[in-house]
């Protein structure tokens, strides 16, 4: 065996839930996780980022599902920012997963390793495939964005951990807020799928998460309800929050941006990224 081996691994940050598809939709984003693994003959992570640079570094944690990381090196660069809900650990996880199927050709099932080590499939199957995603228990169905969907994404400086928005989750809901979801989810996709602005802006809300965590985030759950007054089709808390996921027709996206700035201005920032058709790539180097 040849040392030396080296992959470049790239994978898009991830909105999920979506509004009403709690667990269930997701949207790949624009923002990339690129790492760079090389067979060095000892194990190293090497990165600016604040995230661990040990064995339990979620991209390492990837690799080792499939193999041993002794003899590899690990450089992690990304734009992703950390625990703003926009699928960082599910990108590092899936990002693991891949160099490791690649450099010992595995043919593994990333996904449902991904979804094991992440508990869901989500923010996985949008970093995978790129695109729209629908998880139906373990099958995934991807769709393209229709042509003219933008999205801004508002990162606020203070972070919420993930363990605390999924324990402001509650134990069981009333059935009349899950009929409220599935018609939103429906709606939803009937107007991602024939383009209809109208119908995307009606399918936005949600019963099942976003209320029960608003405590957690109050200024980004304001958001929501502004967000149409701003000139956008809508807004969704992104994941567990709290950065939010502002959808705009293209002949809008410049002023809900700046009308978004000034809103936001001194608790966030606004970042203005595509949603993403391009999935996880790998390449040998």
């Amino acid at each position: 065996m040849s040392l030396r081996r080296r992959r470049l691994v790239r994978v898009p940050a991830s909105s999920a839930n979506l509004g009403p598809g709690f667990d269930v939709l997701a949207a790949a984003v624009g923002l990339q996780l690129e790492v760079e693994v090389q067979e060095t003959g000892s194990f190293a992570v090497v990165t600016d980022l604040e995230v661990p640079r040990d064995r339990s570094n979620l991209v390492v944690r990837g690799f080792e599902r499939l193999h041993p990381a002794d003899a590899f090196e690990f450089r992690i660069a990304s734009e992703i920012p950390l625990s703003g809900g926009l699928g960082s650990s599910a990108a590092a996880i899936v990002a693991g997963l891949l160099a490791a199927d690649h450099v010992f050709e595995l043919d593994a099932d990333v996904l449902a390793l991904a979804s094991e080590l992440e508990g869901h499939p989500d923010n996985a199957a949008a970093a995978l495939e790129g695109g729209f995603v629908v998880c139906q228990g373990t099958r995934v169905h991807r769709f393209e964005p229709p042509m003219g969907l933008e999205a801004l994404i508002v990162v606020p400086s203070e972070q919420v951990a993930t363990e605390a928005a999924r324990a402001a989750l509650p134990a069981s809901i009333p059935l009349a807020d899950a009929v409220f979801n599935v018609a939103e989810a429906a709606t939803l996709i009937l107007g991602l799928a024939g383009a209809d602005w109208e119908l995307i802006a009606a399918g936005l809300r949600d019963r099942l998460h976003q209320p029960h965590r608003a405590h957690l985030y109050p200024r980004s759950v304001e958001l929501l309800e502004r967000a149409p007054a701003l000139g956008a089709l809508g807004a969704t808390i992104s994941g567990a929050g709290p950065s939010v996921l502002v959808w705009c027709h293209y002949e809008q996206t410049g002023p809900v941006m700046d009308a978004l700035e000034r809103e936001t201005a001194g608790w966030a920032r606004v970042m203005r990224v595509p949603f993403e058709t391009q999935g996880a790539d790998v390449r040998g180097l």
